[in-house]
């Protein structure tokens, strides 16, 4: 469904991601794993094409001059010139690193919002979508999003996401900064809405722990390359892995 291969970043003379190559079916959740500066963001970035917008604002202003080569294909069509926003209209939705949402605005305007590119049908039947995995939201949609707990904030850039319509979610981060009850709640929502909905879903993560039961197949980033990648089971028998990611 989406594939990168040999796809390398630069941000001036520094290598970000070097000749990563990565897939995620339809119907998967493909976990990538890796520490802080690993390359996680840059990656999501690159599939999402977020990473063309960053380069041509880089080069307007005077910044770093950011390159990148590969390949990514997504349903059989190289993608890599695409602009993020037709690549949002195909399918391919990213729910951004430390949320994003819009803080000024309700929670229901958050999603509506999210919902630009759904038909008026689509937009309603999500929306109900949203507020049946997530019932707190409901209960707090007149709720400006910058009053929302972190926990909150994150169901609703997970469900601002999903109004988008998307085939491929791409889900940077999502538990940074919160507890381990709300990780376990998000992750098991995570899994419900790839086999309720269709939707394959990469997600990135620092810490392996909460996220690993999910996924079906996983990448470990190092340095801004793929290091190792197996499924759930095949990654749990490495003894580096599990002491690395596991502390076991």
């Amino acid at each position: 469904m989406l594939e990168a291969n040999g796809l390398m970043v630069f941000y001036e003379n520094m290598l970000t991601l070097n000749n990563v190559n990565i897939r995620c079916g339809e119907n998967q959740i493909v976990g990538v794993f890796g520490a802080n500066s690993a390359g996680k963001s840059t990656l999501m970035y690159a599939l999402s094409g977020i990473m063309l917008d960053i380069s041509k604002k880089e080069e307007m202003s005077g910044g770093e001059r950011i390159t990148q080569s590969g390949s990514i294909h997504y349903q059989g069509q190289e993608i890599s010139a695409i602009k993020p926003s037709q690549r949002a209209k195909m399918g391919i939705v990213l729910c951004p690193e430390r949320r994003r949402i819009f803080k000024e605005s309700s929670v229901l305007e958050n999603l509506k919002i999210g919902g630009y590119l759904a038909t008026k049908a689509q937009a309603k039947e999500t929306l109900d979508y949203v507020f049946k995995i997530f019932p707190a939201l409901y209960k707090l949609r007149s709720r400006l999003g910058g009053f929302l707990s972190g926990g909150e904030q994150q169901m609703l850039a997970i469900g601002r996401a999903l109004m988008a319509q998307p085939k491929i979610l791409l889900l940077d981060e999502p538990l940074l900064g919160l507890s381990p009850l709300m990780q376990a709640l998000l992750m098991r929502t995570t899994r419900e809405i790839c086999d309720e909905r269709k939707i394959a879903i990469i997600v990135t993560e620092q810490y392996a722990r909460p996220v690993f039961p999910i996924v079906d197949y996983a990448f470990i980033l190092e340095n801004g390359s793929a290091v190792l990648e197996g499924t759930h089971r095949e990654l749990m028998d490495n003894p580096d892995v599990r002491a690395a990611y596991f502390g076991v």
